[in-house]
């Protein structure tokens, strides 16, 4: 036995903890939780090791983490339940409810293709304030006015913060909220699930610190799309404290969850739309969120990708267990989610100690191996 392992794990499942530990004893881990579902019903919650550096606080069943990135399923989910009801299409232009974004060329770019990165707005490339960021209007303003790097629809590239805005902008125009307050208000609360965008200061003595990548990733050509994305002194917000961090909406990088929320949440994803026979989505809904976009090597991320509307597709990685029509997100450091419509099966992967794989980090993809390798 490891750190501290604890949770629910059915002998069913004992390869999944043999790999949870193994995660653990090489020394990959500080504080992890890792929870698979089927048909929505968490079958393995595992969770161990440490929530602070100081190797003090046991990471336990009320621990939040960061997600970074994978914060995008839900964005893209939360878009997708627009376009569902009827209020929005992805084939629309974005200008059609914001009407400033048609500055700088913009005017013919759709609702899948600002979520799908084929905006062209991956960073800003001249010098900005990196407060700007918790500045909503003035980062929105901003991205309205500016011209795309790349052509659009030519290709992917890859908005690891600017997406939450061009995502949770969209929502607000059509549905008058922001995002995060009504995933918290229509989903979250009603069910139940520890998972929000934009975090009250009631819940901040609850987050795992994080332990940094002691490693740079690897992006292959550095391009001006790459640069204005993560290398740019301004790439990710700055200039304030981690507590005004977790408290503003970042829908593409800010999210905080337990890894059951986070199963559970796309369990509904993976079964039709319905969670605790609450109907979150349907079918149609579903299918129409996850069909591919576009698919080729990404500019800003070095890997070839398969694009829904926000979500990354499964193939041709492999990320997300062996079904080619699963799908989810990835987050800095090593987070993800993912759902399977084929087997109706969902999960999620958290830690505070952050590797260094842009997407599909080994952990992540051993735990959902030995998952499926159970069923």
């Amino acid at each position: 036995m490891t750190v501290g392992i604890q949770g629910l794990c059915p002998d069913r499942f004992a390869r999944v903890r043999e790999t949870f530990e193994a995660n653990f004893a090489d020394g990959g881990e500080l504080g992890a939780r890792f929870a698979f579902a089927i048909e929505g019903e968490i079958v393995v919650d595992l969770m161990g090791g440490f929530a602070d550096r100081k190797r003090e606080v046991p990471f336990g069943p009320d621990t939040l983490t960061a997600l970074f990135s994978t914060t995008k399923a839900v964005a893209a989910l939360m878009v997708a339940r627009l376009v569902d009801e009827g209020r929005l299409a992805y084939d629309q232009p974005v200008a059609d409810v914001w009407p400033e974004f048609a500055q700088a060329g913009k005017e013919a770019v759709t609702v899948e293709q600002a979520l799908s990165h084929q905006a062209g707005l991956s960073g800003f490339p001249n010098e900005t304030d990196p407060a700007i960021w918790f500045d909503w209007d003035a980062t929105c303003a901003k991205l309205a006015a500016m011209a795309p790097l790349f052509p659009i629809g030519s290709a992917s590239g890859y908005h690891p913060v600017t997406y939450g805005y061009l995502a949770g902008e969209i929502f607000r125009r059509v549905d008058g909220r922001t995002m995060g307050t009504a995933l918290r208000e229509d989903i979250c609360q009603p069910l139940g699930l520890d998972l929000w965008i934009g975090l009250p200061d009631s819940e901040h003595g609850r987050v795992a610190d994080l332990m940094r990548p002691t490693a740079m990733p690897q992006f292959g050509e550095i391009n001006a799309a790459v640069e204005a994305a993560f290398f740019k002194p301004w790439s990710s917000p700055g200039g304030k404290g981690a507590a005004e961090w977790r408290r503003v909406e970042i829908p593409s990088a800010n999210g905080h969850a337990t890894a059951p929320a986070l199963a559970r949440l796309m369990g509904a994803l993976a079964n039709g739309g319905t969670l605790d026979g609450r109907s979150l989505i349907t079918p149609a809904g579903i299918k129409a969120a996850t069909a591919e976009r576009l698919r080729g090597r990404d500019l800003v991320l070095p890997y070839e990708i398969s694009w829904g509307a926000g979500f990354m597709r499964n193939e041709p990685n492999f990320y997300y267990g062996p079904t080619p029509e699963a799908f989810g997100h990835s987050g800095w450091g090593g987070s993800c989610a993912f759902a399977d419509t084929t087997r109706g099966v969902s999960g999620a992967y958290v830690m505070n100690k952050q590797g260094n794989a842009l997407i599909g980090d080994p952990r992540a993809v051993r735990l959902i191996e030995a998952a499926y390798a159970s069923l």
